[in-house]
């Protein structure tokens, strides 16, 4: 890939719109496949109570209007200013009591995973039915649209493209299944809470534009350093947390 190419996909420019200053893609075509669309505002005449509490808007009882959802609430239950990462907003903007929450939970993935994937890790990847793999750095574009894995040499994987991931683990008892999945993205088995299971990989199928049928990789954890396996555990864990949130995306 170019540095032109690769400037073109990170450029970025300012716009501003009713809910606030939004720092978004140069070309749309190049938005993150974790974004979100801004919501049509419920019109004010469609609106004369708070919908959260019924209370009645008047002089003093103003209106306001969530910017994550678009619905009308009254100061009290609308008074939070809270990060909306996946709108591109660059500061805090109003939202509801239950978009709030939601916005709060999110904002792990953008503070935490998201740094851990855009940092990358080693692993051994298998591309398709073949029996031989090969060691690669596989790691999230700086614009959050693709896996880049570089080894042998350079491959690129669209996550809007991804319609399976499944995490391999080990640690679980006898007789259960040693993998969690999303399933075509659209129904989700969460990854197991406590106990002593690892992940160890990962598995994916994908489309590749322009060809039939679709492409699988396995990636693999490596067992020879474990600095290594510490920081593959940790890319997996975090790819694990946005296939969920694109899932999320896909079902808004």
């Amino acid at each position: 890939m170019s540095s032109g190419v690769a400037a073109r996909r990170d450029a970025k420019k300012l716009v501003r719109s009713p809910s606030g200053l939004r720092m978004v893609p140069e070309h749309r075509a190049f938005g993150s496949p974790f974004g979100l669309e801004e919501p049509q505002w419920v019109p004010d005449k469609e609106c004369p109570r708070c919908m959260q509490c019924d209370a009645k808007f008047d002089f003093i009882t103003r209106k306001h209007h969530c910017r994550r959802c678009g619905k009308c609430f009254c100061d009290r239950c609308c008074s939070q200013k809270v990060s909306l990462r996946r709108m591109c907003f660059v500061d805090p903007v109003r939202q509801c009591a239950e978009c709030a929450l939601v916005s709060h939970k999110e904002a792990e993935f953008y503070d935490k995973q998201l740094k851990v994937l855009l940092s990358g890790a080693t692993f051994h990847a298998t591309f398709g039915n073949s029996e031989k793999s090969e060691t690669v750095v596989c790691r999230l574009s700086n614009n959050q649209r693709y896996l880049f894995l570089d080894g042998d040499g350079h491959r690129e994987i669209e996550i809007a493209h991804i319609s399976t991931v499944q995490v391999l683990t080990d640690g679980f008892p006898p007789g259960e299944k040693d993998i969690h999945a999303y399933v075509g993205l659209r129904r989700s088995q969460p990854a197991s809470e406590g106990g002593n299971t690892r992940a160890t990989g990962m598995f994916l199928q994908y489309t590749v534009p322009g060809e039939e049928g679709v492409a699988q990789l396995k990636l693999t954890a490596g067992e020879d350093a474990h600095a290594s396996r510490r920081q593959a555990a940790a890319w997996l864990a975090a790819m694990h947390k946005a296939a969920k949130l694109l899932y999320e995306s896909r079902d808004q």
